[in-house]
């Protein structure tokens, strides 16, 4: 439970805890000794008091009936607040008292006892007429109410003192932690920007908490400069990448001319070898036209926009792809809706979208392709009614060499990332949804008004 508890709390709990410690073992030697101190200052109170009685008590004598008694007002001047002066005969017998009190039912003996809540200190006087005792008491209570009160003022000064422990303890822990509360959140700041060269506001103090300011922020700087290296090298990679694709499609263009040359004129085992090649070349040739509109994506590199009428290019695309949709409900809605985009690219895409509702639904499955403009957008959609989606690929649908269990290697898993990588480059999205059954692509392009046509001159 600790450990979910803030350091600065921690800290200051700790200082409080031991300063409760300190402060109850401070109380109990100090409140024992207090508490003997006022016992025995209580006890030689009574003490004086009573010796003071026993020297200062005048008797008066009647020799006719043989008692003495004492003037009433000198027990009231010597009796002390609430305490009890009696003069009692050897046998018990109260001769003279001060009216307060109970009775003590002991014989009275000299010395110090305590009987009925009262500390009674008695002292033998000795006359020619015989021998009395004088008695001065004290109520314990009045003791045992001081103690009270020494007991209250300790137990308050420790609480009290723990309480203003733990409120300094959390002042003093969190202005001490209010460097790593900054450095916490400039970490998460970069932790959501992702942007190494953001500075940390390095303190001048010398402590443990500016050594690790400076070792985070020159960490932060390594980031920075190892990122900027790493975006370098991708950026010559990706530019590798394009140019070398571009310089592929030359002598793979030779190539497969030089093979439908040899498949039209060879027979037999040469010629099925010629023609396997050729279908060989050709797979080729697309996914290097693959890799080479991605390298270029990657690269940045714009490619060249002019208005086109998307429906076209999809209608286009669809009758590229007839031989695979002859055992399917193909169907095709389209409406005009113009974009500024690249005519291969979106080629590509539509045709991408389209091969792939056709190569992963079983024979006879409706798949439908339809464009429109919805909400100043050219919408593209494809779906079909087959299988749909396993849920393991959906978040990783668009991801490059990401191939579904149904497709046997008949492509190379980078069809949907071009889609996204056209898409993307256009200005615009694509999402897959369910279909309930099946899957439904949806291609969203910024639309552009359709340019006007001039009319032609005539003679």
């Amino acid at each position: 439970m600790l450990d979910r508890i803030p350091i600065r709390w921690r800290l200051a709990i700790t200082s409080a805890g031991l300063t409760f410690a300190i402060l109850c073992t401070f109380a109990i030697a100090v409140g024992e000794l207090t508490q003997r101190r006022i016992r025995d200052d209580f006890a030689h109170q009574v003490e004086a008091a009573a010796e003071r009685l026993e020297h200062r008590l005048q008797f008066q004598y009647d020799p006719q009936t043989g008692r003495a008694s004492i003037p009433p007002e000198q027990l009231d001047v010597a009796g002390a607040e609430d305490a009890v002066v009696r003069v009692v005969t050897p046998a018990g017998d109260v001769l003279s008292a001060n009216g307060r009190g109970p009775r003590f039912g002991s014989l009275p003996v000299s010395g110090a006892q305590i009987s009925n809540g009262y500390r009674i200190e008695t002292r033998g006087i000795r006359f020619a007429f015989g021998e009395l005792y004088v008695q001065y008491a004290r109520p314990l209570s009045d003791l045992e109410a001081t103690l009270r009160r020494v007991r209250f003022f300790l137990l308050f000064g420790v609480l009290g003192g723990t309480a203003l422990s733990l409120l300094g303890g959390a002042m003093i822990a969190r202005r001490a932690m209010a460097p790593i509360a900054q450095l916490t959140a400039t970490a998460e700041e970069i932790r959501h920007t992702r942007d190494p060269a953001q500075r940390i506001d390095v303190p001048t103090t010398d402590d443990e908490v500016g050594q690790l300011a400076r070792t985070l922020d020159e960490m932060l700087r390594a980031l920075a400069a190892s990122r900027a290296e790493l975006q370098e090298v991708l950026v010559r990679q990706r530019e590798f990448v394009a140019d070398a694709s571009h310089e592929l499609r030359t002598p793979l263009t030779s190539v497969i001319a030089n093979l439908e040359l040899l498949a039209d004129s060879l027979h037999g085992d040469q010629g099925d070898a010629a023609r396997a090649a050729l279908r060989s070349s050709h797979r080729m040739s697309r996914l290097v036209a693959d890799l080479l509109l991605l390298a270029r994506a990657d690269a940045g590199r714009p490619a060249a926009q002019e208005p086109l009428d998307l429906s076209a290019v999809v209608v286009d695309a669809a009758g590229e792809v007839g031989p695979l949709a002859a055992d399917h409900e193909f169907s095709l809605d389209t409406a005009p809706v113009w974009v500024d985009g690249s005519r291969d690219d979106l080629h590509r895409l539509a045709l991408n979208l389209l091969e792939n509702a056709l190569r992963h639904t079983p024979p006879g499955t409706a798949v439908r392709a339809s464009v429109g403009r919805r909400d100043g957008e050219a919408v593209l959609v494809v779906e079909d009614r087959g299988p749909g989606i396993a849920p393991e690929l959906r978040e990783r649908i668009f991801e490059r060499f990401v191939r579904g269990s149904g497709d046997h290697g008949q492509s190379f898993g980078l069809g949907l990332s071009i889609v996204r990588a056209v898409a993307e480059r256009h200005g615009g999205s694509v999402s897959v949804e369910d279909a309930e059954p099946g899957a439904r692509f949806v291609v969203r392009l910024p639309a552009v008004e359709a340019p006007d046509r001039q009319p032609a001159l005539t003679a």
